[in-house]
C-alpha cells in the first residue's frame, strides 16, 4: 500500500520538475533569440527594436500556473534592455512590455514604479508614466505608493498641482501611507490657488500633530497662506486705490481712511506687513522658513 501511494507523489514532483526545466530551458531560448536579434541592424528589423512577445493574457495560460515566474523573467530583460542606449527605438514598446508583466502578475508592484520612471525620465513620455501606475493602482486599490509616485510626477515635473493634489487625495488615507502625503496634498493645493481649502488643512495638520517638528512646519505652511491672501487682498485694494486717485497709497492706512478695507490685517505673528508706496507691492516682514 505503502509504495502505491508514493509512486504517484514522486511522478507528479519529476513532472513538476521537468515543466520547470521546460519553462526555464524556453525562455533561455527566447532571450538568446533575443539577444541576437538586438544585434541586427534596425534596417533589417523594419517597424520594431523587439521581436513580438503575445499578450500576458496568452503566456498566463501557456506558462501552466508559473505566471509569476514569466513575469520576473520578462521584467528582468526588460530592466537590461531598456537601459541599453544602443537601441534607438527602445522605447517604442514600452507600453507592451509592461502591460504583459501586469497581466502575468497584477500584484507585482515593482515593475510599476519602474516602468513609470522609465517611461518619465528616459522615454519623456509623462501620459505613458500616468497609464503605468494607474494600471497598477486599478489592480492594486490599497497600495499607497502608486498615486503617490503619479503625485510626485504631476507636482515635480508637471508642474500640475490640481492633478497632483488628486492623486495625494488618493493615496493619504491608504494603509501605510506615510503622514507627510498630507502635507504634500496641502502644499499642491496652496499651489494650485485654492487657498481656503490648504488653510484647513494645515489647520488640521497642526492640531492632530503629535511631535514639534511637524506643528513648525504646519505654522510655516499657515502663515505662508494667511500672508497670500492677506497680501493678495491689500493690493487689490492698492490698485482701487490708484484707479481712484491716480496714485498709490502713501500708507496701507489709507485704505482704511478710504474705505476700501476696514482693517488692516497682520500676519501670523501679529506684525504688520511691509509696504511700498513706489510699486504698491505688499509682503510679509519674515519669510516663513526664518520664523
Amino acid at each position: 500500500m505503502t509504495d502505491m501511494t508514493r509512486k504517484p507523489a514522486a511522478a507528479r514532483g519529476a513532472a513538476t520538475s521537468l515543466l520547470v526545466l521546460f519553462l526555464f530551458a524556453t525562455c533561455a531560448s527566447f532571450m538568446a533569440l533575443k539577444n541576437k536579434t538586438d544585434t541586427i541592424a534596425r534596417r533589417k528589423v523594419p517597424g520594431a527594436s523587439i521581436i513580438y512577445i503575445p499578450s500576458g493574457k496568452f503566456l498566463k495560460y501557456a506558462t501552466f500556473g508559473y505566471s509569476a515566474l514569466a513575469a520576473d523573467l520578462i521584467y528582468l530583460w526588460a530592466i537590461q534592455y531598456f537601459s541599453t542606449p544602443t537601441i534607438d527605438d527602445r522605447f517604442s514598446h514600452l507600453d507592451h512590455i509592461f502591460a504583459i508583466i501586469s497581466d502575468l502578475d497584477p500584484t507585482y508592484l515593482d515593475p510599476y514604479e519602474t516602468g513609470a520612471l522609465i517611461a518619465q525620465a528616459e522615454g519623456h513620455d509623462t501620459a505613458l508614466a500616468f497609464k503605468i501606475l494607474d494600471n497598477g493602482f486599478a489592480k492594486n486599490p490599497t497600495q499607497w505608493l502608486l498615486p503617490f509616485d503619479a503625485g510626485h510626477i504631476a507636482m515635480m515635473n508637471l508642474k500640475d498641482f490640481d492633478l497632483a493634489k488628486k492623486y495625494f487625495e488618493k493615496c493619504m488615507d491608504l494603509p501605510g501611507a506615510p503622514e507627510f502625503t498630507r502635507r504634500l496634498y496641502a502644499n499642491a493645493l496652496y499651489r494650485k490657488g485654492d487657498l481656503e481649502t490648504s488653510w484647513q488643512t494645515w489647520l488640521e495638520i497642526y492640531n492632530t500633530a503629535s511631535d514639534e517638528r511637524t506643528k513648525k512646519i504646519a505654522s510655516n505652511h499657515l502663515y505662508q497662506v494667511k500672508t497670500a491672501v492677506d497680501t493678495g487682498r491689500l493690493k487689490e485694494a492698492a490698485g482701487r486705490f490708484r484707479e481712484r486717485f491716480g496714485r498709490w497709497p502713501s500708507e496701507l492706512a489709507d485704505l482704511v481712511r478710504t474705505g476700501l478695507v476696514q482693517a488692516l490685517p497682520k500676519d501670523l505673528d501679529g506684525q504688520d506687513y511691509v509696504y511700498d508706496p513706489k510699486t504698491g507691492e505688499v509682503k510679509a516682514a519674515t519669510i516663513p522658513w526664518r520664523r
